[in-house]
């Protein structure tokens, strides 16, 4: 059996590694256009603000280790043409320019993504840069030594991730979005509202409900950008506004939402038969709509090229969808969100209702005892979790973790009151903070249901 994969990133190393474990008869070919492999971009913040000191720790895999599994990995060679009905493909290789053709029988597309470049006047000036791979992260740093005035455009974690690195560097730094407000994807006001009062006592100069409409320069290269409301001056800017799905490749071969984002079933099987897609390049099944949406998060990309490999002979083990689930740390506050929030509910017309919890964490006459904000958005007819959003100073983010399952398994808020947690004062009350959220959204008043029969219990 022959597997060719096109992209070697999250999706394409879990695929990658898993396919060459189950089928070590197989003829492996894996095609990349970089020079490396398995960054993790997420960590880009991280390297700028000098957290993250040795960058080669932010690579989790090389074409060395994929050698090791019997792999063939072609380093900067570009697939050019794919032909779905004949199973071939064209190859460009980009270090010597020789082309030349390939075949396979199995096709696993992990092409990813690439930051939304928008047509705006002055956006190929010098110093308007992209943050998504390795070497946008050491231009990144290299342009920032000289840069006193960064702006960033784009407040998703990503934006707000870098305004934070800039600032504790001691740049001027401005963040600028079209949203009212920052992380509108992720959380809501009463959320966000709290971040931006942070980023803002930090230095961060916010620039919210402003669309960027081009850049000023000078000598070649950029001085300012300018929005609808104003010019921010600037030295160096950084684009954050969203990825796209790289799948261009397969236009008008492969069912695809509008975005391009390729169309997978349960077991990522694409339209065509014997082509596979995972990650970046495709849509995932979103449990809180049951919709397919586009969802790049890392998380996503290892589940489903690890799934590609379970299912590449056969369907073996479904998708369970995904929630979204994600995090972040902003100065002192820990924050982390699963699901629909409740604006974003609401504009899938659902009739979403939400429950806000804020105590402290634990009982007060612990020695700590911080405070806790919580939100779950529910469906208030039939009463099922939608999304859930936490805040707080001390790290309990991991509770979203167990939010997630609650909606994956399409528990009720009412449920969720009478979870079985445990209680110990070192790490919460006797009410579990994720039991006092939905006690908070128990009807006013006990109807009672139909009397079931008596349950007997069994001796032990």
């Amino acid at each position: 059996m022959k597997i060719v994969v096109i992209g070697c990133t999250h999706a394409g190393t879990a695929a990658i590694v898993n396919a060459a474990q189950l089928y070590p008869e197989a003829r492996i070919t894996v095609y990349e256009r970089n020079d490396n492999i398995s960054f993790l971009s997420c960590g880009i913040a991280l390297y700028v603000g000098g957290v993250v000191q040795d960058p080669q720790g932010l690579f989790y895999s090389s074409p060395e280790k994929l050698a090791e599994l019997g792999v063939d990995t072609r380093m900067r060679h570009e697939v050019t043409h794919v032909d779905t009905r004949a199973k071939k493909l064209s190859v460009r290789n980009l270090a010597t320019g020789e082309e030349f053709e390939d075949t396979y029988d199995k096709l696993i597309v992990t092409t990813g993504s690439w930051p939304v470049v928008p047509r705006l006047d002055g956006i190929g000036l010098e110093n308007v840069l992209l943050s998504k791979n390795f070497g946008h992260a050491g231009t990144i740093i290299e342009k920032a030594e000289s840069a006193r005035r960064i702006t960033v455009i784009g407040a998703g974690y990503i934006g707000v991730e870098l305004v934070e690195a800039f600032r504790l560097k001691g740049k001027e730094v401005t963040l600028i979005d079209a949203e009212p407000r920052i992380l509108s994807k992720y959380l809501d006001g009463e959320f966000t509202s709290r971040i931006e009062q942070s980023l803002a006592a930090e230095g961060i100069r916010l620039a919210l409900g402003e669309k960027v409409v081009g850049f000023a320069g000078e000598h070649g290269r950029v001085s300012a950008v300018r929005t609808e409301h104003g010019t921010y001056e600037s030295d160096l800017v950084i684009l954050c506004i969203g990825f796209r799905p790289n799948t261009e490749l397969f236009r008008d071969q492969l069912e695809m939402l509008d975005n391009g984002a390729i169309v997978v079933d349960e077991y990522m099987r694409t339209s065509a038969p014997d082509v596979f897609a995972a990650g970046d390049s495709c849509a995932v099944s979103y449990n809180p709509t049951g919709k397919a949406a586009y969802i790049p998060l890392a998380t996503n990309a290892v589940r489903m090229g690890t799934l590609v490999a379970r299912n590449l002979m056969g369907p073996s083990i479904p998708h369970p969808g995904t929630q979204g689930t994600s995090g972040i740390k902003i100065y002192r506050d820990n924050i982390a969100a699963t699901g629909l929030t409740e604006e974003a509910a609401r504009e899938e017309g659902l009739d979403a209702a939400s429950s806000l919890y804020r105590d402290h964490y634990r009982p007060e006459f612990m020695p700590t005892s911080e405070e806790v904000l919580l939100k779950v958005v529910y469906d208030r007819g039939t009463r099922r979790l939608l999304g859930a959003q936490l805040m707080s100073q001390v790290d309990l983010t991991a509770s979203i973790n167990t939010l997630s399952v609650c909606i994956q398994n399409r528990m009720t808020v009412d449920q969720l009151a009478f979870v079985d947690f445990f209680f110990q004062p070192h790490y919460n009350k006797p009410w579990n903070y994720l039991n006092a959220v939905a006690l908070q959204a128990l009807p006013k008043e006990a109807v009672p249901a139909k009397e079931p029969a008596p349950r007997q219990l069994q001796e032990v």
